[in-house]
């Protein structure tokens, strides 16, 4: 079974606007049209059996509605094989009470991306959020490192995940993009011995532009090699490692390919395609 962990999808009525949007920040190609029915259609051309929804709430007001959605969409799992983890921000003044309704509704986890909720990871709002999550046994998966549609912008340096990681304690997180986007040594260093996981998305191989052009230096957006990433997954080492696409910015065929090519054993590649997922999940509708 293939699990795709990180992927992102847009109510239909909204979709167009909000990738032309991002795509306007990012300047890197898309490959779905950002809808649930376009994620079905590329998980089919991929051979990807499951993928799950990330949501990111931008603003305080955002993750009450959100979820409501959420829960409509895991309603329908079983049929379609997407499931979505819940939203969360930090600055949400109902953040508590937003995550038992999720873990009462049977939610596995929450999407946190520090940079566009303008909250760093060790801002002590974060830090209580993570200890309710870990009550409750809720997954977290960050976005770490920098990101691409907002440069310079700090939040969720792996030096700022360790330090609320410090302060929480044991919990269930993933941390996106191989452990922290474009900061791939220092995520190495100060995260692994977390016992957290982390996904393969939007780190590995060459990124693609949009068809306007990179709008930056290609030097800057330099990712991992298949090497690099194969030693790199020794070190976090491969039971905890998790398959995503970042969908609909990456060619999921082409994502699946790249671990399929990893310098790995064929168990440790199974691993990550999708078994440490399900173990992680407990399973999937």
């Amino acid at each position: 079974m293939i699990i795709d962990i990180h992927t992102h999808t847009f109510p239909a009525h909204v979709a167009e606007r909000a990738l032309r949007s991002m795509q306007q920040a990012c300047h890197t190609a898309l490959f779905t049209d950002g809808t649930a029915e376009g994620l079905r259609a590329q998980m089919t051309q991929a051979g990807i059996d499951r993928a799950v929804v990330q949501p990111v709430a931008t603003r305080p007001s955002q993750p009450s509605h959100i979820n409501d959605a959420v829960l409509r969409t895991n309603e329908t799992a079983a049929e379609t094989g997407i499931l979505s983890f819940g939203a969360a921000h930090p600055a949400d003044p109902e953040w508590e009470r937003e995550l038992e309704r999720l873990k009462e509704a049977g939610v596995r986890g929450i999407k946190l991306h520090a940079p566009y909720e303008g909250v760093p990871m060790d801002d002590p709002r974060t830090v209580a959020l993570l200890k309710k999550c870990a009550r409750l046994n809720l997954i977290v998966l960050i976005h770490s490192g920098w990101d691409v549609g907002l440069p310079g912008s700090d939040e969720a340096l792996p030096e700022k995940t360790r330090r609320a990681l410090d302060r929480v304690g044991p919990m269930k997180m993933i941390a996106a993009h191989m452990g922290g986007w474009r900061c791939w040594e220092e995520a190495a260093r100060l995260l692994p011995e977390t016992g957290i996981y982390m996904d393969t998305s939007f780190s590995v191989g060459e990124l693609v532009p949009a068809p306007d052009g990179w709008g930056w230096d290609k030097e800057e957006l330099r990712m991992l090699t298949l090497e690099e990433s194969a030693d790199l997954i020794r070190v976090w080492g491969a039971g905890r490692v998790l398959f995503g696409t970042d969908s609909p910015w990456a060619d999921a065929q082409e994502e699946v390919g790249k671990i399929q090519s990893l310098a790995l054993t064929e168990k440790e590649k199974a691993g990550i395609l999708g078994e440490n997922a399900r173990k992680l999940l407990g399973g999937f509708p």
